[in-house]
C-alpha cells in the first residue's frame, strides 16, 4: 500500500483481525516520510460469492442489497442504519460457513438475517419475514 500523503511505499507495523466487523485492522507506517496511518481491509464478497435464487439464477453477492433489506426492517429505530450496518457484518460472518463451491443460496442468507434480527429486535424481525 502507499502512503496517503506521499505516494511512497508502506510497512505494517501492527495488524489485528475485527472479527466481529469481518475485516483486518492494520498500522502503517510510510518508509520515507514516517507518516502513520491506519486501513481497514475487508473481502470483496461480491467478487467471490455468487447468490442462488430457488429459480436457480446466480447473481453476485452483494453487502449493500443485505444492508438495505436489514435498514428497512429496523426503520422504526433512531440508529437503523448503524444498527443494519452491525447485524449486516454478523450475518455475513455467520453465512462464510454456508458457501460451497462460491455459491450460496438466496435461502441461506434469509435465514441468517432472521435469526440475527430475531436476536437484535423481534419487531424487526417481524417485519423482515413479512417481506421475505
Amino acid at each position: 500500500m502507499v502512503c496517503v500523503q506521499c505516494g511512497s511505499q508502506t510497512r505494517v507495523v501492527n495488524s489485528r483481525w475485527q472479527k466481529r466487523a469481518n475485516q483486518v485492522w492494520r498500522r502503517r507506517q510510510c518508509q520515507d516520510c514516517g507518516a502513520v496511518f491506519t486501513s481497514e481491509e475487508s473481502a470483496a464478497y461480491g467478487a467471490s460469492w455468487a447468490v442462488k435464487s430457488p429459480s436457480g439464477a446466480l447473481k453476485p453477492f452483494s453487502r449493500d442489497k443485505l444492508l438495505l433489506s436489514l435498514h428497512r426492517s429496523l426503520q422504526h429505530r433512531k440508529t437503523a442504519l448503524e444498527d443494519a450496518g452491525g447485524l449486516a457484518d454478523t450475518v455475513i460472518g455467520r453465512l462464510s460457513g454456508a458457501v460451497t463451491d462460491g455459491t450460496i443460496e438466496s435461502r441461506a442468507i434469509i435465514s441468517a438475517s432472521q435469526v440475527a434480527l430475531n436476536r437484535f429486535d423481534k419487531s424487526a424481525s417481524v417485519h423482515y419475514a413479512a417481506f421475505h
